[in-house]
């Protein structure tokens, strides 16, 4: 703080303004003028929001804040004056955008559905990898076949061959060994696995002894020295190509990796309200209550992956402050309670804490980090701190 309060802020504030609760209102109130000026409707629908929060219906209300979003990202940004810095970590969301869409709707639902096991069996995949890079006209890479396989597809006709190829090749990467240990740092070639609740830690089981022995596979063991981490976490790849494996199901009203998987509710009587249906349990009798602050995972999924990084931690600590606490490092109770109850569920801790991490490496990272735990905008209840109660407790 001492070293930075000196410092000039955009919007005539300083760095002791942000640390000064009694500053916060005028914060805000540049805020909405700076949003205003490009859109004055979408300012009325706030104030409106604020005034009655409860009035608002809970689509409504992601609607809203997703709208908003864009716009806390550029008033922060300048705030800071970190344009140039935000603009280029926006780049690099947009850049691995073609890995997820050629994932979803060409490794998955060509690739791997339409392939025969005898094209895979006949492959060369080293073959087959030298005449893709060839065809991309620069190393082979997961990001490169994205690319490629997105233009091929705008003349389907003309590059049936090299989609054949890409097709099969991406069949074998996802299907076999071979290509599974290939890929195993990528996101591309990775498809969602089936559950098996019986086998949620995968096993080596050796009978050869008359009894059985359980060791763990190798993969899964991560030696410890001293007490450094043993998991860094994941990358932005990694962490957009779980938020685009979530269906938004905010749109719904379903995203119940926030508000918990409920039975299916019982038919009430004409004229009487009934009451919330019971939360299901998995089969091991944990209920899937959800999220125990009720995050909005699925808004700022969609936040993140649209490359607004600040506004997808605002959506975040909308509901939970203490982002950089919880995450990869702590909680999981949303993934149990996630729609895909029979595959892989989404791994909602890795986006959170890659969503905060992006944001901490930029310029100003945690200060930015920290307004938002005061001031946020986002937040129709309590954009800012409540008065001191003068309590001395």
């Amino acid at each position: 703080m001492s070293e930075s309060s000196s410092i000039r802020l955009a919007f005539g504030f300083s760095f002791a303004d942000l640390y000064d609760n009694s500053a916060l209102p005028r914060l805000d109130a540049a805020f909405l003028a700076f949003v205003r000026e490009i859109d004055a409707a979408l300012v009325e629908r706030l104030e409106a929001a604020r005034r009655d929060p409860s009035a608002l219906a809970p689509k409504a209300e992601s609607e809203l804040l997703i709208a908003l979003a864009p716009h806390v990202e550029d008033f922060i940004a300048r705030l800071f004056g970190i344009e140039s810095e935000l603009q280029a970590l926006a780049a690099q969301h947009h850049e691995l955008a073609p890995l997820y869409t050629v994932k979803r709707l060409f490794v998955q639902r060509r690739a791997v559905n339409k392939t025969r096991p005898e094209d895979i069996a006949a492959l060369d995949p080293a073959a087959a990898e030298a005449r893709l890079a060839a065809a991309f006209g620069v190393p082979f890479s997961e990001l490169a076949y994205a690319r490629a396989v997105t233009e091929w597809q705008k003349d389907e006709a003309a590059n049936a061959a090299l989609l054949d190829l890409a097709a099969h090749y991406a069949a074998w990467a996802v299907g076999t060994p071979q290509g599974k240990a290939k890929h195993k740092a990528g996101v591309l070639f990775k498809t969602p696995t089936k559950l098996d609740f019986m086998r949620l830690v995968p096993l080596h089981t050796d009978t050869a002894a008359g009894y059985p022995q359980h060791t763990l596979e190798d993969a899964h063991l991560r030696h410890r020295e001293g007490f450094a981490l043993t998991d860094q976490g994941t990358d932005l790849n990694g962490a957009l190509d779980q938020a685009n494996y979530c269906i938004w199901c905010h749109e719904q009203g379903k995203d119940s990796c926030s508000k918990g998987l409920r039975e299916k509710a019982a038919k009430a009587e004409p004229g009487v309200v009934a009451p919330p249906a019971a939360f299901k349990k998995t089969v091991f009798g944990v209920t899937m209550a959800g999220c125990p602050l009720e995050e909005k995972i699925s808004e700022f999924h969609m936040v993140k992956t649209r490359g607004q990084p600040l506004g997808a931690l605002a959506v975040i600590t909308v509901d939970n402050a203490m982002v950089a606490a919880t995450g990869h490092r702590i909680c999981n109770d949303c993934m149990k309670s996630c729609i895909y109850q029979k595959q892989e569920p989404v791994n909602i801790p890795q986006a959170e804490t890659r969503t905060v991490k992006d944001v901490l490496e930029l310029p100003w990272g945690f200060e930015i980090y920290s307004l938002l735990t005061r001031w946020n905008p986002l937040n129709l209840r309590r954009p800012v701190p409540r008065a001191a109660s003068g309590s001395a407790c």
